[in-house]
């Protein structure tokens, strides 16, 4: 029975030492994280600004800070440039682009059928190979004539190859 107490007994304080894990203060609150994350975010931006600031300024050239406001007007007025191109010019373009692809199709296409054509020969030419080495004579017995043929004519192209 004591044993029993005892064991008992260390469960509770197992329990009670974990009883005070949780806080209170732990309620899910999505718009209070929503705001952390933005508040964080700006800070982020500021940083940033402000960084970039102070490496304008020590330069020490007081129109450096103007100078990306310039800039970003002189890409704008790149990009109206490439919006007035001339509808016959972007024709030509597209029709340009359309060729090479048709042109690329089609090289696809005719190598595909090479490789297609090749691997039906070659497959017609293991089928045979495989009907012939597999004939037998009325007994069971394989054929030897179509064996030794095809020994005599590994042995021949294996001497072409080393001529």
């Amino acid at each position: 029975m004591k044993k029993n107490e005892v064991r008992n007994e260390r469960i509770k304080k197992r329990k009670n030492y974990f009883s005070n894990a949780k806080s209170d203060n732990s309620h899910y609150n999505p718009a209070l994280i929503k705001k952390q994350k933005e508040f964080y975010k700006n800070a982020k931006n500021v940083k940033k600004f402000k960084k970039m600031l102070k490496q304008q300024t020590d330069h020490s050239d007081p129109s450096s800070a103007q100078k990306p406001m310039i800039e970003m007007k002189e890409d704008k007025g790149e990009s109206e440039r490439r919006r007035r191109m001339t509808k016959n010019s972007l024709e030509e373009l597209y029709r340009k682009k359309h060729e090479e692809k048709e042109r690329e199709r089609m090289e696809k296409e005719a190598t595909l059928m090479a490789k297609k054509k090749e691997k039906e020969e070659a497959q017609a030419k293991r089928k045979d190979l495989r009907d012939k080495m597999l004939k037998k004579t009325r007994k069971g017995q394989p054929l030897m004539k179509y064996r030794i043929e095809h020994l005599l004519d590994t042995i021949q192209a294996s001497q072409n190859q080393t001529n």
